[in-house]
């Protein structure tokens, strides 16, 4: 059964996601808050498997202490680009609009409950968009330590960027998963990176990846 905190400043609308994910199978709500701090004193007592956010909470900064504890799936919508980008620096492991399907969201939350990424395919469009109009922010991490990786570590980052799984990795370079996650572990430990998603936004501003490959793709 995978656990999830709703936090949402929208009663309403937070109400509506709690009764949604109840009656899923699978799903249950351990807790549902309106602001970051008490986001952050409900994961660490009821302990998720998911924090389902939304981007617009005041605060976003209180992601950082809540993606610790759980991975966090943030809700946004097409008009918060700038958001997206600092949610994905800040450790947001997959994002789904607010507009989506039920069904949608409830794959996303059980996608990002096992370890993948979850990108919409709208979000990643404006979020590849953003990159190539130059609208985001030099990372602290692009030019920290990439000349320490070796040439499959680069590789394994470079698909880990263009939103590829473990598997579908394993799959394209013909090694086991197995081999993945040790080449991709080495490339976080290499690099400072805490999460995957800020290995996918070192693989963009180190130029690994290159934003208009993604777009047709995405």
């Amino acid at each position: 059964m995978t656990r999830v905190l709703v936090v949402d400043d929208q009663p309403l609308f937070r109400a509506g996601l709690v009764a949604l994910l109840n009656a899923a199978p699978d799903l249950t709500v351990v807790g549902e808050a309106g602001d970051g701090a008490t986001a952050c004193a409900l994961a660490e007592a009821s302990r998720p498997d998911v924090i389902l956010l939304d981007i617009r909470l005041p605060g976003l900064a209180a992601l950082t202490r809540v993606a610790t504890s759980a991975r966090v799936l943030v809700l946004t919508t097409f008009d918060l680009d700038e958001y997206v980008h600092e949610a994905l620096r800040l450790g947001a492991a997959g994002f789904v609009l607010k507009e989506s399907e039920p069904a949608r969201l409830i794959a996303a939350i059980s996608a990002v409950a096992s370890g993948e990424m979850q990108f919409g395919p709208t979000v990643m469009r404006r979020l590849v968009a953003a990159y190539l109009r130059g609208d985001t922010a030099v990372s602290p991490w692009s030019s920290v330590g990439l000349d320490e990786l070796t040439d499959r570590e680069r590789e394994v980052l470079r698909l880990v960027g263009t939103g590829l799984t473990n598997t579908a990795i394993a799959t394209r370079l013909t090694v086991t998963e197995g081999t993945v996650k040790t080449h991709l572990n080495r490339v976080m430990t290499k690099l400072r990176l805490t999460s995957r998603a800020q290995a996918v936004v070192m693989a963009y501003e180190s130029g690994l990846v290159i934003p208009q490959t993604v777009a047709k793709t995405a």
